[in-house]
C-alpha cells in the first residue's frame, strides 16, 4: 500500500503535537508564526485531554481560534491513576505510529514535559522523523515531568530553550551546540500582544466581578509522591482560610490530567460549592482569557510552572506550593513554601501586601522577552537536511561547557 506523503512542494511539513490547554497556550503564537511562513506548513495534531469532555473538550477552542486540526488522536483513559497514565501513553504511541507512518511529516514539533509527549517522540524516533523540542533543559524535581523532559531532549534533534542556563544544561547532556537555541518561552509572546481583554470586558465574558483581592489558583497532582494528592488538603485548607481572613476571591483552574487530577478537581469543586460567591471553578481558560486574567488578578497560587514562567512577565506574585517545581529557575515574584496550611496562608498574605507588589516594579522575566515564536520560526526555516539532523554526535565531556553561548538577540 502506498503511503500518503504530505510533502508535495518545497515547504517543510511540520507536525505540531498538542495534548492539553497548557501546552496549546505555549504553541499558540508559534503556530501563528508558522502560518505566515513561506517555508513551513504546520499540521496540528490534537490528542488526549483536548478531546475529553472532563477537561473542557478544548479542541473546539482551538478551532474557534481559527486553526485547522489535521488529526485527532483520542487516547486518554478514564482512569485517575498512574496505571491510567501508562495506558494512555501506550494507546497514544500506537495511534501516532499509524498516523506518522501514513503522513510522514518532515519534522515533529513537541513542547515541554507532559508525559503524553513521550508517545509522539517514540513514534517519530522509530520512523526516523526528526524531532524539534521546545523548553528542554529546565528542572521540576517533584514531578515525572522532569524525567520526561530530559528523555525528550535525548530523543530530539533540534532544541529551543527558554533560558541560557537551560541551554547550557542541554549541551551538558551531550547535545551538539549548533542544535541548541535559546529562543525564550513562546508562551510569553501573549504578554506583549495588544488583544488582551481589559478588566470590564473580562468581567463580562466570565460573569464575575474583580472588585476585591483575587487569586488565580493553578494546582496539580505531585506525580512523584506515592500519594499524588497528599498536599492538596493543605492547599484547600489554606485557600478556605484566605477567603475568610483575607477577603480573598478565588478563580480556580482545572488540574492537569495526571494521576489524582480528577480527585483534586472534585475537592476544588466542593470548595466552590461551599463558597459560591467567593470561589469559581474554571474548567477551561483559553490563552487570551488566561493571560488577561494574569494581568488583572492580585496573585497566583498553586504549583504550576505558570507562576514561575509567565507571572513574571506581568509581573504578579506567585505562591509556589511544595516541591513539584523544585529546581526551576525563578524570579523575585515567586514565594516558595512547603505544603503546609499556615505557610501557604502566610505567603498569600505577603503576596497581597503593597510593599511586596511594589518590590516587583521593573523586574525582567529570565524566561524570555515575548519574541520566542519568531526565533523558533527562523531556525526551523533554515534547518539542514533530515539525514544531518538524524545523525547526532554526542559531545565529549571536554567540549560541553566550553561551547559558546547563543544569546536571544542573535537568533
Amino acid at each position: 500500500m502506498a503511503r500518503a506523503v504530505l510533502s508535495t512542494e518545497s515547504k517543510l511539513d511540520l507536525a505540531v503535537v498538542t495534548s492539553s490547554r497548557a501546552d496549546y497556550s505555549h504553541l499558540y503564537w508559534p503556530l501563528r508564526a508558522f502560518e505566515r511562513s513561506e517555508l513551513l506548513r504546520p499540521h496540528l495534531v490534537v490528542m488526549g485531554p483536548h478531546l475529553s469532555e472532563d477537561f473542557g473538550s478544548t479542541a473546539t477552542a482551538i478551532e474557534d481560534d481559527g486553526f485547522d486540526i489535521s488529526a485527532r488522536v483520542p487516547c486518554l483513559e478514564d482512569d485517575d491513576t498512574d496505571r491510567g497514565m501508562a495506558l494512555t501513553l501506550g494507546r497514544a504511541t500506537t495511534e501516532l505510529a499509524d498516523l506518522f507512518d501514513r503522513t510522514r511529516p518532515d519534522l515533529v514539533l513537541l513542547i515541554a514535559d507532559r508525559y503524553e509527549m513521550l508517545a509522539p517522540a517514540s513514534a517519530a524516533l522509530a520512523l526516523r522523523i526528526p524531532i524539534a523540542h521546545i523548553e528542554g533543559g529546565e528542572l521540576s524535581e517533584g514531578a515525572i515531568d522532569n524525567a520526561v523532559r530530559n528523555a525528550l531532549t535525548m530523543m530530539s534533534h533540534v532544541h529551543f530553550t527558554s533560558t541560557e542556563r537551560a541551554r547550557e544544561r542541554v549541551i551538558a547532556m551531550g547535545e551538539e551546540p549548533w542544535r541548541v537555541h535559546r529562543a525564550g518561552a513562546p508562551s510569553l509572546d501573549h504578554a506583549r500582544r495588544p488583544d488582551l481583554l481589559g478588566r470590564t470586558e473580562l468581567e463580562g465574558e466570565l460573569d464575575l466581578a474583580l472588585d476585591r483581592p483575587t487569586a488565580l489558583v493553578a494546582y496539580h497532582p505531585v506525580t512523584l509522591d506515592r500519594d499524588t494528592t497528599a498536599e492538596s488538603q493543605s492547599v484547600l485548607s489554606a485557600l478556605e482560610t484566605a477567603i475568610a481572613k483575607l477577603d480573598l476571591q478565588l478563580l480556580i483552574c482545572h488540574p492537569n490530567a495526571d494521576a489524582g487530577g480528577r480527585w483534586i478537581a472534585d475537592r476544588l469543586r466542593d470548595l466552590c460549592a461551599r463558597r459560591p460567591h467567593r470561589a469559581r471553578f474554571l474548567v477551561n481558560l483559553e490563552p487570551r482569557r488566561y493571560w488577561s486574567l494574569l494581568h488583572q488578578v492580585d496573585l497566583l497560587v498553586g504549583n504550576s510552572s505558570s507562576g514561575i514562567m509567565e507571572a513574571a512577565s506581568i509581573p504578579v506574585g506567585a505562591v509556589d506550593v511544595g516541591w513539584r517545581q523544585r529546581g526551576r529557575e525563578r524570579g523575585a515574584n515567586v514565594m516558595g513554601v512547603p505544603g503546609e496550611p499556615e505557610a501557604i496562608l502566610t505567603a498569600i498574605a505577603q503576596g497581597l501586601s503593597e510593599p511586596f507588589r511594589q518590590s516587583l516594579d521593573g523586574m525582567e522575566n529570565l524566561y524570555g522577552d515575548g519574541r520566542g515564536s519568531e526565533r523558533i520560526r527562523r531556525v526551523l526555516e533554515d534547518l539542514p537536511p533530515a539525514h544531518r539532523l538524524l545523525e547526532k554526535r554526542h559531545q565529549r565531556l571536554s567540549q560541553r561547557l566550553s561551547s559558546p553561548s547563543l544569546e536571544c538577540q542573535r537568533l
